[in-house]
């Protein structure tokens, strides 16, 4: 069988699809060879294992995820308005991209020891703009750590109660709520 130019992105994707589905350890490389049309062996010419090609998934996004929100963050002056539209940005990956979202949200845990310390990370661009509004005097306390992880948890987990089905999807109906809560919780 010829070598089609778009396997190794066919394989991306069809492992981004099922590890969020049916997480990683329970996804074999059978599972995504059959689900790309292709033999086993054929993913080890792109991938060395499936541990490599979860590390390169969720590197890859969790990093492009950064760079997005350090774009609405660079291009939006009040923090006020940077959280309205770092929530719209999560919300709105939650419903165009659900694996991703899923795959990033629930794997993470099993990734983070990998990350280094020179690897753009959401985490670290949050906490930037956090940092910038506590310099500013716009937020409630003086540890951008603990705002970080406030604002993660309060649009993190109605997304994971939205994937295991608790919250109804869309998640960008709930924006803006997710939004002022997120205000109340580290604004003055």
């Amino acid at each position: 069988m010829p070598r089609r130019p778009d396997t190794r992105q066919r394989i991306e994707r069809a492992a981004l699809s099922l590890f969020a589905a049916k997480g990683v350890d329970a996804t074999t490389t059978k599972d995504i060879a059959a689900e790309v049309d292709i033999s086993e062996a054929a993913i080890y010419r792109h991938f060395r294992s499936k541990d490599e090609l979860t590390w390169h998934l969720f590197s890859t996004h969790y990093v492009e995820l950064a760079g997005h929100i350090d774009r609405v963050t660079t291009d939006t002056p009040a923090l006020t308005d940077r959280i309205e539209r770092v929530v719209a940005l999560f919300c709105d990956l939650f419903d165009r991209e659900p694996a991703l979202f899923t795959f990033i949200l629930l794997t993470q845990h099993g990734q983070l020891g990998r990350v280094t310390e020179d690897m753009p990370t959401p985490v670290e661009s949050l906490r930037r703009m956090f940092q910038a509004g506590v310099d500013g005097g716009e937020c409630r306390g003086s540890d951008p750590d603990l705002l970080t992880a406030m604002a993660l948890g309060l649009v993190t987990q109605p997304a994971t109660f939205a994937i295991y089905g608790r919250i109804p999807r869309p998640l960008g109906r709930l924006a803006p709520e997710l939004t002022e809560a997120v205000k109340r919780a580290v604004l003055r």
